[in-house]
């Protein structure tokens, strides 16, 4: 085998299609890092968000125990826009949902949501009062469960368990495809239909924000394209504020208003979804070509 890579292959970074030759992680952060010559400016930020900004983070350091993850961190949505955070393994990415949702250490600087300082809440009064709701990653259904008791696992913070079942009989009329198989076990369902029940359960306690970890993490390709029209309609029928984490950087800036490049815990760019697409070097590092 020769020890020369043929002229016709090519490096690829993070997006879909035929990797030849891999790019080391650590080459990934040292020229991602060298996209934008300092990191975006609050104002900005704020130039991206449409009317004023509904989640906002500001100057944020957290991270796990003492080691400190995301340095100086600031992010901005408008209410009913969504936000994908795209960037190399270990970027902070999933750190970031973390400390919206109240699983961090916040060793300072603050989130808000609607004006309302939520940075140390816990994850349940962050669910129930703020509106806040956190959407795991694949395998997170009770597969020996149905599909409506799933459901009312998602009102457990409901007053009483009239109120978790009306809610979960709405999410039934949106979304047939669960109510046909509500007396299922979860666990016999498709790809796609258990991440719509992963969805659905977090909408029982009808949150304003949803928090979202790769959706498409585990799915078949025509499982993905439905999820992320769930997640359309979501935002652009019922305004939810959609804040996303996608390894899959082409599927989840195709979906979002706004994307934010994270490398070392920190913004190397951040621009609209759509115009992040454009940026070459944007596409030679997580789009595949």
């Amino acid at each position: 085998m020769s020890d020369q890579t043929p002229a016709s292959e090519t490096v690829r970074g993070y997006g879909s299609g035929d990797v030849s030759t891999v790019i080391s992680v650590e080459d990934v952060v040292r020229q991602a890092q060298a996209i934008s010559d300092e990191r975006p400016s609050v104002e900005a930020l704020d130039a991206l968000v449409e009317g004023e900004p509904f989640v906002s983070i500001q100057s944020l350091r957290a991270g796990y125990g003492k080691m400190e993850i995301l340095h100086d961190f600031d992010l901005r949505v408008g209410k009913g826009q969504s936000l994908c955070l795209i960037g190399p393994n270990g970027a902070g990415k999933s750190t970031v949902l973390h400390s919206i949702f109240g699983f961090t250490n916040i060793f300072s600087g603050s989130i808000t949501v609607g004006g309302v300082d939520v940075t140390h809440l816990s994850a349940q009064q962050k669910l129930k009062e703020a509106g806040i709701a956190y959407i795991l990653q694949d395998k997170s259904v009770f597969p020996g469960m149905t599909v409506e008791e799933n459901l009312l696992m998602g009102g457990f913070l409901k007053d009483t368990v009239d109120e978790a079942k009306e809610a979960t009989e709405k999410v039934f009329a949106k979304y047939d495809r669960l109510a046909q198989r509500r007396n299922k076990p979860a666990g016999v369902l498709s790809g796609g239909e258990r991440r719509l029940l992963e969805i659905s359960r977090a909408l029982v306690m009808d949150p304003e924000v949803l928090l979202v970890d790769e959706p498409s993490i585990g799915l078949e390709p025509r499982f993905i394209d439905m999820v992320f029209e769930i997640l359309d309609d979501l935002q652009r029928v019922d305004g939810k504020t959609i804040v996303m984490v996608e390894q899959n950087a082409k599927k989840g800036l195709e979906f979002a208003d706004i994307g934010y490049v994270l490398v070392s815990g920190e913004t190397a760019l951040a621009g609209k979804g759509d115009d992040l697409l454009q940026n070459p070097e944007v596409g030679r590092l997580f789009l595949g070509g």
